[in-house]
């Protein structure tokens, strides 16, 4: 099994919809700094799926075990899967991602995601966002208020908790301050040269959705339709 991986600090499994869950946790970027990474959680009967996957030390396991089975792994962006192996391997599980992300090669894709893929869970759907230099999507849970699953597009800062001191001191200067955004580095990182993502963004608003649970950051419980779309217009501003 890969043992490579190593388990950052954080939290409890918590509840936040009707058999759909989350994970706050941490990842370290460098020596100096570490910042928020999230799991979000869907059960289907017995069956779990992880989403954004965020390895977790023996006591979040046992938490999650206690769920149910662990069957699906779910990416929606290229570059979180570090993680992937050690759940698909451990577990058995299936995985579940986008063709074309370059990150991270491994584990094998059992099943390609698009937007007309069926999910291993019920009321939901998947968004792909197009013409980006490597795939990324998001994830719609219409039940529970929608609960919009975001990867690196869409981020949202109530707090810096699970960011180190560096982190919190470095955050606004790097485009993250404690807000909904577009996240600045990856939309600089995946937009083709020449090219403009705005449109995609304003299709991304045709869903219905009110919180938003992305891999950075905290939940956001409410309004949060209107503070994507707050986010969008500001990220595409200065680009019209």
């Amino acid at each position: 099994m890969s043992n490579s991986n190593s388990i950052f600090p954080h939290g409890d499994v918590e509840e936040i919809g009707d058999n759909i869950f989350m994970l706050r946790g941490s990842i370290k970027m460098n020596a100096i700094v570490r910042i928020s990474r999230n799991m979000a959680i869907v059960r289907n009967g017995s069956e779990l799926s992880l989403i954004n996957p965020v390895r977790m030390n023996e006591k979040g396991e046992k938490q999650l075990e206690a769920l149910g089975k662990v069957a699906n792994i779910i990416r929606l962006g290229p570059f979180h899967g570090m993680d992937d192996s050690y759940y698909v391997e451990k577990y058995g599980a299936h995985m579940w991602a986008q063709e074309g992300g370059l990150a991270y090669t491994e584990p094998a894709i059992n099943t390609v995601m698009t937007a007309a893929t069926e999910l291993p869970f019920t009321e939901a759907e998947i968004f792909e966002f197009n013409g980006l230099k490597q795939p990324e999507c998001a994830l719609l849970l219409k039940a529970n208020g929608g609960l919009l699953l975001t990867c690196d597009s869409i981020q949202n800062y109530g707090n810096y908790s699970y960011n180190n001191i560096p982190a919190r001191i470095f955050m606004p200067f790097m485009g993250f301050p404690k807000t909904t955004l577009v996240g600045p580095i990856w939309l600089k990182m995946l937009t083709p040269e020449g090219g403009n993502l705005e449109s995609e963004f304003r299709r991304l608003l045709q869903l219905d959705f009110d919180r938003l649970l992305s891999s950075h950051g905290t939940l956001l419980d409410n309004g949060a339709h209107s503070a994507v779309e707050r986010a969008i217009n500001k990220a595409f501003a200065k680009k019209n």
